[in-house]
């Protein structure tokens, strides 16, 4: 069995440090992966996040099967850091009452049920924006909120397929690939957080909050880029490259004598001091390799030629030759090989720390760095209904006998929730 591998202690932030989104309130209804990297960001940063789940099995991800610890999936742990969570029905008219009463004190409310799901619990933006106008309420969904394809369900790989991105990966001799990381998730996550930043920013001036929202598969299409505007502007459909873009050459995957390694001389600056400085070759510097476009029409020619060279040292060689020139290069590492990397293990982006059933649990460190307000000291993703009693009391100010109410009408399910904290 493989072993787990050694992490440090995470070093605590330094005292007294303010944070960016010190006393912001956001109640979090979201789940699975957009969302919650949403919600994360906005609590990393120090924004209380209280995350809503249902009590009856919470997030979906809690039973992702990547891999576990204490019956707490990777999915889970990785998104919801530094949130605070609660168990409730919402099909129960009281557990209804209970979110109300936190967007009523929110600033920011997160949701992406599919379309229609918080309209019909009475927690939608129309229904409670009157009672806080101040709200900045934001909507993630697969095709938006509005419109012909608002009740379509969509997931990831449904829009990497739909929008074209899949199609512009892998290579062009195989099929569409979907990227192995959800990104449009995750990069839908970014623009929400995004648009909750400058929706906060505009009801600084404005005085009045807003309903934002962002679908995947907008991100999707966006996240064509250069590829769908080249489309937009010559009608030319564009194709796969694999690891080369436009079949570049002197861009992309070439395998030393011993491993991979890739290489980025996308310009003739670069690809001169590849071959002169690095390869001692300055014959492949003019002629039918001279410039980019000749180097592309002549690439098969070009690209043998490099193959065979690169097989006849190792790649660590290679490497150290081509730093030494300024030519961007770097190990194609597996996911093993990269979190065991000098540049994460000396940049800090993996530690360790405390979570309540598992002893400790891995943690990645956001990649946003503020030098003024830094991240808050990480604390672990909440067993399901962790906070439930301690949210009710501190933040709403409910007695025992309210919240012993609650838990007799099921509001609170079956989930065995913290007494007292």
């Amino acid at each position: 069995m493989t072993a787990r591998p050694q992490l440090p202690d995470r070093a605590p932030r330094t005292k007294g440090a303010p944070t960016a989104l010190d006393g912001l309130l956001v109640v979090d209804f979201t789940r699975v992966v957009a969302g919650p990297a949403c919600t994360q960001t906005l609590a990393d940063f120090g924004a209380e996040v209280i995350k809503i789940e249902n009590p009856d099995g919470g997030d979906d991800t809690r039973h992702y099967e990547h891999a576990d610890l204490a019956g707490e999936s990777a999915a889970f742990v990785s998104l919801n850091r530094n949130k605070r969570g609660i168990a409730l029905d919402l099909t129960k008219p009281e557990g209804c009452e209970v979110a109300r009463e936190l967007i009523a004190r929110a600033d920011v409310v997160v949701e992406n049920f599919s379309s229609g799901v918080m309209k019909k619990y009475g927690i939608d933006y129309a229904s409670v924006a009157p009672g806080n106008p101040r709200l900045v309420y934001c909507s993630i969904s697969a095709y938006g909120r509005q419109g012909p394809f608002a009740s379509r369900p969509g997931f990831d790989p449904i829009t990497q397929a739909e929008s074209g991105f899949m199609s512009l990966n892998g290579f062009p001799d195989g099929p569409p690939v979907r990227t192995g990381p959800p990104a449009v998730d995750l990069l839908t996550g970014m623009s929400a957080c995004n648009a909750i930043l400058l929706a906060l920013f505009a009801r600084d001036r404005l005085g009045r909050g807003q309903h934002v929202e962002v679908a995947l598969f907008d991100t999707a299409v966006a996240m064509t880029q250069f590829y769908g505007m080249a489309y937009l502007m010559t009608g030319v459909n564009p194709s796969r490259q694999g690891n080369s873009p436009n079949g570049s050459p002197s861009v992309g995957v070439y395998e030393a004598s011993d491993a991979p390694f890739y290489i980025a001389c996308a310009n003739d600056r670069l690809y001169r001091r590849l071959v002169i400085e690095v390869l001692g070759r300055a014959d492949l510097a003019s002629g039918e390799f001279g410039d980019r476009r000749s180097r592309t029409a002549n690439k098969e020619k070009l690209r043998a030629i490099l193959t065979g060279i690169f097989v006849q040292d190792l790649r660590e060689n290679w490497v150290a030759k081509m730093k030494t020139a300024n030519i961007p290069v770097g190990f194609l590492r597996t996911v093993e090989e990269a979190f065991n990397s000098p540049e994460v293990r000396e940049r800090h982006r993996v530690s360790r720390i405390s979570h309540p059933a598992a002893g400790s649990v891995p943690n990645i460190e956001p990649p946003i760095n503020l030098a003024l307000t830094p991240v808050v000291d990480p604390v672990a993703a909440p067993l399901l209904g962790e906070h439930t009693k301690e949210v009710l009391r501190k933040t709403l100010g409910y007695d025992d006998a309210r919240i012993a109410a609650l838990s007799e009408a099921g509001v609170f399910g079956m989930v065995r929730t913290t007494a007292d904290v």
